[in-house]
């Protein structure tokens, strides 16, 4: 009887804090008020005859006032909303304990110092330091010092071969645009100006005298954040002399390309120049910088395929492309003529494996990837076969570079349930060990991961790691999350994230399908999901989610869909092809407005993926059939959405996210709401500080949880 009792007054009791919690909901969502957004509905575009309205275009113009203000009454909403969530302070205690943990990287060698990154918990940026054999480390540099909120970062260093000099990056914000700061690495002394105004660039040093880097040319109209900027330019910087004397190396008006990249050979006798219009594909050339005024050549003047120099010795520039191999293989290029007609086989292709190569101690590693999970071999300078590394698990590997000399290397194994961990090889024997393990407070036995297979609308074969606690019960009501990318040849690999322990610990599932448009499969599975194939990484995604309901993993209510980037664009093309298929959606630094995505900042580039609506009428068809901005409806009950964006995103403009939450508010007609969090002094994602990101996470999951009805 006194069981019965208290079954009945707990029963009671959780009724009423759940009809609780659905009030202030519905009290919330009531008192939701969005900003007005001015409407323009002369700015009108004509495509092969078709008329396009444009109503908020004015928000691609980041520099006016009017821009300003509209973005901060959006943000005073959005944050006005996420402050009636009761629980939000909580999950921002939780991930500032679940991320005060100390993280190191592998060490690796310059000169006669070992450096190594280091963040002591929650410090905003990673600390470079470096030390001396059998002496204490000590800071190097600290990019926390950049700034007082540490939103500044350091994006890139490399050293010169004796390790006496240092070039480094910085970004300020997040923007793409970056600044190089040379140092003399033994006394930690700045050498001569900062170079201002480099963007998408490596740095590459020629000996001690000088170093190889790329930029545009500024937009002189509008913002340098959303200007075009179409035409890369490698330039070499002489030591001592200013920015303004740097030798033109390649590009500019005789050879227009959008994204031009230097590197130096290990041998330091060749700089090896890519030279590519879009995403996809590259011409190669070579200089010899050992004689004075040598020419450039070209290896390779086919931009359609993918081509690149993994190393070179006295005999050969051992080459890997994509040219008849689209899950790529590796070819032996002769010195003396190294033109593509003299090319030998080396490493042949695998059946269904796409790879990426790196060297060390003298050999070659090369990374395949199978499903999503790395398999890592190693060869030697003849293209033999040696062994098969044997890593601690299914998963995700990264590492396996370093100098011809080094005798071990340091490589890196996680996965979704299991904390990046660092191994170091013994590169004669094979052998590898725990050099360290990870800190965070984690307990991966309680967790697991496993592959599912799926079919899409055509009938193709995805596959789709699910992650989540052991003993989950599959009754539909779990919160889950399905995260997706689909384009650019990008492979989503198991990998662990701090953000999800919240997720996870919180009877949360995890879903990653590894969607066509990716490199997952080698190159036909890329194939398969660009230009007019694009509908099917769409399709593939919705499959997931469907997939998910129909074995019980959770329903619409409990389900969200993320992305960013291009992962935003398939959410913003999900949600809109499927408003039913899911409680919410955060689509991240979108690319929204496929008629117009071009003409932002390197936009052009992405081309060889999407099209572009000035193409062709069948193109400007297509993409209009799917663009998430032209397709949101009036009258259509869309999922809880929370755009995310940021001021300095100068890669895919917040402009995109802009007009799609101005339309979607203006469009939705059921009561869930349509937020958009746009982050300031942060760019398209790298470098944030870790308060911003633990911000950024927090709202998320409590934007998620609190849409979802589910009491934290």
């Amino acid at each position: 009887m006194n069981g019965f009792t208290i079954k009945t007054i707990f029963s009671a009791l959780l009724f009423v804090i759940i009809n609780n919690i659905m009030a202030q909901q519905n009290d919330i969502s009531t008192k939701l008020h969005y900003p007005t957004t001015r409407k323009d509905d002369t700015e009108i575009d004509n495509y092969f005859g078709s008329p396009v309205c444009d109503p908020y275009r004015w928000l691609e113009n980041d520099t006016s006032v009017e821009t300003k203000e509209w973005v901060k009454a959006e943000n005073k909403v959005t944050q006005s909303f996420l402050n009636q969530i009761p629980f939000r302070d909580k999950i921002r205690k939780q991930l500032n304990e679940v991320w005060n943990y100390e993280t190191l990287s592998a060490p690796f060698k310059e000169g006669k110092y070992t450096y190594f990154y280091k963040n002591s918990g929650l410090q905003n940026q990673n600390v470079l330091y470096r030390q001396l054999e059998n002496e204490e480390p000590e800071v190097f540099i600290d990019p926390n010092l950049f700034s007082e909120n540490g939103t500044t970062s350091m994006s890139d260093i490399e050293f010169t071969k004796d390790g006496l000099l240092a070039a480094y990056q910085i970004s300020e914000g997040g923007s793409d645009w970056h600044k190089i700061i040379v140092l003399d690495a033994i006394t930690k002394q700045q050498i001569g100006d900062t170079l201002i105004d480099i963007k998408f660039s490596s740095i590459a040093w020629k000996g001690k005298e000088g170093f190889y880097y790329s930029s545009y040319d500024k937009p002189k109209d509008g913002s340098e954040l959303s200007g075009k900027t179409n035409y890369h330019k490698l330039y070499y910087h002489q030591l001592g002399t200013l920015q303004s004397s740097d030798k033109l190396i390649f590009g500019g008006d005789e050879r227009k390309r959008r994204y031009i990249n230097g590197g130096i050979t290990e041998n330091g006798k060749w700089l090896i120049i890519s030279a590519a219009n879009y995403t996809h594909g590259n011409e190669l050339y070579i200089q010899d910088i050992t004689k004075a005024n040598a020419p450039i050549i070209p290896i390779i003047e086919n931009i359609n395929n993918v081509h690149g120099v993994v190393d070179a010795d006295d005999k050969y520039f051992y080459i890997r492309t994509d040219f008849k191999a689209p899950n790529c293989k590796i070819m032996a290029a002769p010195i003396d003529k190294p033109q593509q007609e003299n090319w030998k086989n080396f490493i042949r292709q695998k059946r269904n494996n796409s790879f990426n190569s790196n060297t060390c101690g003298g050999y070659i590693f090369n990374t395949y990837l199978k499903e999503g999970i790395s398999t890592v071999i190693q060869f030697d300078m003849h293209g033999k076969k040696i062994r098969t590394i044997e890593l601690p698990g299914i998963g995700t590997t990264y590492g396996f570079d370093g100098k011809r000399t080094d005798k071990e290397l340091f490589y890196v194994f996680t996965s979704y349930t299991t904390p990046p961990t660092i191994y170091k090889l013994n590169i004669e024997t094979g052998k590898s060990d725990i050099f360290r393990k990870s800190a965070v407070k984690f307990k991966s036995e309680n967790f697991e991961s496993k592959q599912v297979f799926f079919r899409s609308k055509d009938g193709t074969k995805i596959p789709m790691i699910i992650t989540h606690k052991k003993g989950l019960k599959l009754d539909g009501k779990n919160p889950t999350v399905l995260y997706g990318y689909g384009g650019f040849g990008v492979n989503l690999k198991p990998g662990f994230s701090t953000a999800n322990i919240f997720l996870l610990e919180n009877g949360g599932v995890y879903a990653v399908p590894n969607l066509r448009g990716g490199n997952e499969y080698g190159g036909k599975w890329y194939a398969a999901g660009i230009r007019t194939k694009k509908q099917n990484v769409f399709d593939d995604f919705y499959a997931a989610a469907d997939w998910l309901k129909e074995n019980k993993y959770t329903t619409t209510e409990y389900l969200a869909i993320s992305g960013g980037s291009n992962g935003g664009l398939l959410v913003g093309a999900t949600m809109t092809q499927h408003p039913d298929v899911c409680k919410v959606a955060f689509p991240a630094v979108g690319v929204l407005d496929m008629l117009r995505y071009h003409k932002f900042t390197a936009g052009a580039g992405w081309a060889y993926d999407y099209g572009t609506s000035e193409d062709s009428k069948k193109m400007f068809d297509y993409l209009s059939s799917y663009s998430p901005l032209h397709n949101l409806v009036a009258g259509t009950n869309y999922p809880a959405t929370l755009i995310t964006t940021a001021d300095h995103d100068d890669r895919v403009v917040p402009a995109h996210s802009f007009k799609f939450a101005a339309t979607l508010q203006e469009k939705n007609s059921g009561d869930n709401p349509v937020l958009i969090r746009i982050e300031t002094k942060a760019g398209h994602g790298a470098g944030m500080s870790t308060n911003q990101l633990i911000e950024s996470v927090t709202d998320k999951w409590a934007f998620m949880f609190w849409n979802m009805g589910i009491i934290l």
